[in-house]
């Protein structure tokens, strides 16, 4: 039996749901693997960071933030380290980098990710932004230093969409992207339907806990932007930025626009389309109208995929529900894809 360290960069909602799972799972990965998970370090923007080279005490940790909203300072595992001299300093064997995604340039998590791995560190992302941004830079660098770099949950909050392109369809190519890849914003196109207004349905998402306070990145389009330049990116090498996509969100959508739609036999969807043309990335965000026999247009769907492949044709995935659990199982699952390539046979 080994330790396998790993440093956290975010103790949000993804923070914790992985951090359940591991709970919950540490005794079966310990006894087939032979790897002793722990999380050995906490960093939070606001509410201070923990460290323990032994493993800290997850049960305390997520029961001391559900409580007061931040770590106690008296606690002996409490630092005053910044994210960045904790990925800078902090011994571990992989960063999670969890922090919440800036919509401009991606940064700092691409500069997190870009550091762990120069000291030789695996590296793991929520975070959509590195993907939107630095995709390239990101992947060459894990080549050159010999590291890891996994971020299923950046799209779809942990479907393992891209574990299949990279094994079931490594030499299969992905000729187009199709889309629902903004929860919320297609969580109020549904409301809407119901004759919900906007204001109500976001404060009707707020205390179901899964809509932000604000929720304009999502309903303007530009989340939905960041997730279908991280697709292809990887799926079709795109080298593209979300400034590449031309972007239109819900924010016009009105409910007579709904119902015109409804009369035409359809719903108003907010589609991403993604694929390259003459070799130029193609990618555009926009609300559009969508058969109601549409498989996208199933109940209780939050978000949904289909991709165009050379010799399986399209292949579509739908996902249900909230995404909490979800987007913490897709950390866990890239950290078990680490213990595979760190010695798991």
């Amino acid at each position: 039996m080994r330790q396998f360290s790993v440093a956290m960069l975010g103790f949000g909602i993804a923070g914790k749901a992985f951090a359940k799972i591991l709970l919950e799972q540490h005794q079966a990965i310990l006894e087939e693997t032979g790897f002793d998970v722990q999380v050995t370090a906490i960093a939070t923007g606001s509410r201070g960071a923990l460290i323990d080279p032994k493993g800290i005490d997850l049960v305390w940790a997520m029961e001391t933030v559900e409580r007061d909203g931040h770590f106690d300072v008296t606690h002996p595992a409490y630092s005053n380290l910044s994210t960045m001299e904790i990925v800078d300093q902090a011994e571990y064997d992989a960063v999670l980098e969890l922090t919440p995604i800036n919509f401009t340039d991606g940064q700092p998590a691409i500069s997190h990710l870009e550091h762990a791995m120069k000291r030789g560190k695996h590296a793991i992302t929520a975070n959509k932004g590195p993907m939107a941004y630095a995709y390239r830079y990101l992947r060459d660098l894990a080549k050159e230093r010999g590291v890891c770099f996994f971020y299923e949950t950046t799209v779809m909050a942990g479907i393992p969409i891209f574990d299949m392109a990279y094994h079931s369809l490594r030499y299969c190519e992905v000729r187009e992207i199709r889309a629902i890849l903004n929860a919320t914003s297609n969580y109020v196109l549904r409301r809407m339907e119901d004759g919900l207004d906007k204001e109500a349905i976001y404060e009707e998402g707020r205390r179901g806990g899964f809509m932000e306070a604000d929720p304009s990145n999502d309903i303007k389009g530009y989340d939905a932007a960041a997730k279908l330049t991280a697709l292809m990116n990887v799926l079709m090498d795109a080298g593209m930025t979300p400034a590449d996509i031309s972007i239109k969100g819900i924010e016009d959508v009105t409910p007579e626009d709904i119902a015109a739609a409804k009369a035409r036999g359809n719903k108003i969807k907010l589609i991403c389309k993604g694929k390259l043309v003459d070799g130029k990335p193609v990618g555009s965000v926009q609300p559009t109208e969508v058969p109601e026999t549409d498989p996208f247009c199933s109940e209780g769907v939050f978000a949904a995929l289909t991709i165009d492949t050379e010799y399986l044709g399209p292949i579509t995935t739908l996902q249900y529900g909230t995404e909490t659990p979800v987007t913490g199982y897709g950390v866990f699952i890239d950290v078990c894809r680490v213990l595979r390539e760190a010695g798991w046979q």
